[in-house]
């Protein structure tokens, strides 16, 4: 019998945007690197994955994915490959702004994505089925490929949420309640073919003060 396939799904460290008050949204848009505790929960995550027998370590080509997957990469003698299908959703003319502003701004736009993001996308972006589309065969082209093998694939919050989702059966629109946490660890076993969740948002390798 074949070995399992082993998918080490991380989100990436912290960026000045994921810690401003009052939140903004930071999307394909925005490029911005790990700041200081991002770059140490990048470490904290490499160590923790230092014993995995990781063979391949891939990442979206936005920059605080990158250099996640570097600091993972590092402790296994690999190169982290970029894939662009797993980049950050396009929040459109959102990118950048606060809920309360985008409210304001746009309320209904803003009523019907919290309604349903599935099928009303981030006004003048994508929807959640959107990144749905373009990444699910991405990470599932990386699974075929490397089939028996241990591979991190280091992306976002909405695409891992998406992603996440459809393996465990939900409906789409509740992909929005997942928790992904800056620098967690989902692991998928994927056995004939069929990707099973075992864990999931798992931080306990992050130290308490880092969140």
């Amino acid at each position: 019998m074949s070995e399992p396939t082993t998918l080490l799904l991380v989100r990436h460290g912290t960026t000045d945007a994921n810690v401003r008050v009052p939140y903004i949204l930071q999307g394909s848009g925005m490029d911005l690197p790990l700041n200081d505790n991002g770059q140490r929960q990048a470490e904290q995550v490499a160590e923790f994955l230092a014993s995995f027998p990781i063979q391949h370590v891939y990442a979206s080509p936005l920059l605080r994915a990158v250099q996640t997957g570097e600091s993972i990469s590092a402790r296994h003698s690999l190169q982290v490959q970029t894939v662009s299908e797993i980049v950050e959703c396009n929040v459109g003319v959102w990118e950048g702004k606060n809920w309360d502003t985008i409210a304001g701004e746009h309320p209904k736009e803003y009523v019907e994505f919290h309604r349903d993001p599935a099928i009303n996308p981030y006004l003048g972006g994508e929807s959640y089925a959107d990144v749905l589309r373009r990444a699910l065969p991405a990470v599932t082209r990386l699974l075929e490929q490397h089939a028996g093998q241990t591979i991190v694939v280091v992306a976002h919050n909405i695409v891992n949420r998406v992603i996440l989702a459809e393996w465990l059966g939900l409906d789409l629109r509740r992909a929005k309640d997942l928790q992904q946490s800056n620098c967690c660890v989902n692991v998928v076993r994927c056995d004939a073919g069929r990707p099973i969740v075992t864990t999931m948002n798992a931080t306990f390798h992050l130290s308490a003060s880092l969140g």
